[in-house]
Order: structure tokens, then sequence, then C-alpha cells
């Protein structure tokens, strides 16, 4: 039986994410390892988990409610992408297509969540 966000783009593209968003952060000063360096990679891993666990529940009203969860999640990393480029622990260069994927990725959450209330 296979998994229902296996064949989800969204969740595909927001899984490797996760891994560019790890690979920036090791970067980060060393006294941030607990601060902004786990804030983001949590709020990064919460996207895909996210909408994983809304594909595997028994109603649209819950995937959609999951899919709620995995955009705000999405407007917290944006904030802390941008909150680390504010502090100079990423430059612009760095940050500008972290934050472009990053909304084309909450499009595609929104997207989502509009297709599974037409088929209601």
């Amino acid at each position: 039986m296979g998994k229902p966000h296996h064949n989800l783009e969204v969740w595909k593209r927001s899984l490797d994410f996760v891994t560019k968003i790890y690979k920036v952060t090791t970067k980060f000063p060393n006294e941030e390892k607990f601060g902004l360096v786990s804030q983001m990679r949590r709020a990064a891993v919460s996207i895909p988990s996210n909408i994983a666990e809304g594909a595997a529940r028994n109603s649209k009203k819950e995937f959609i409610n999951f899919l709620h969860i995995a955009q705000g999640s999405a407007a917290e990393l944006e904030t802390q992408i941008l909150i680390s480029r504010n502090l100079n622990f990423v430059s612009q260069h760095q940050t500008d297509p972290l934050l472009t994927e990053l909304e084309e990725i909450s499009k595609m959450i929104i997207g989502l969540q509009k297709s599974l209330r037409k088929s209601k």
C-alpha cells in the first residue's frame, strides 16, 4: 500500500527544501545551534511532516487543517530566513533562492487546500 503523500509534488519539494535549510544552517555561528538553527530546522521539517500527517488522515477537513499548520510553518521559516540575513549569518545571494522556493511551496500548499475544498 502506497503512502498518499508520496504522490504529492508539494510534499516532495518541501522534503527537498528541508535538506537545503539544514545545509545553509551548518554555517551559522555555534552559539546559534540551540537558537535560530534549531528553530529554522524544526519549522522546515514541520512543512512536509504536516503535509504527510494530513494526507494520512481520514477526512479532507483534517487534511486541510494540517495544510494550514504547514502553511504557518512556512511563514515562520520565511521570517527566520529574513532574520538570519539581517544578522549576516547568510547573504542575500543565499537567501533569495530559498525565499523564492519557499514561496512556491507555500503557493502549492494553498493550491492543494483549494483543490481539497472544491472536491468536498
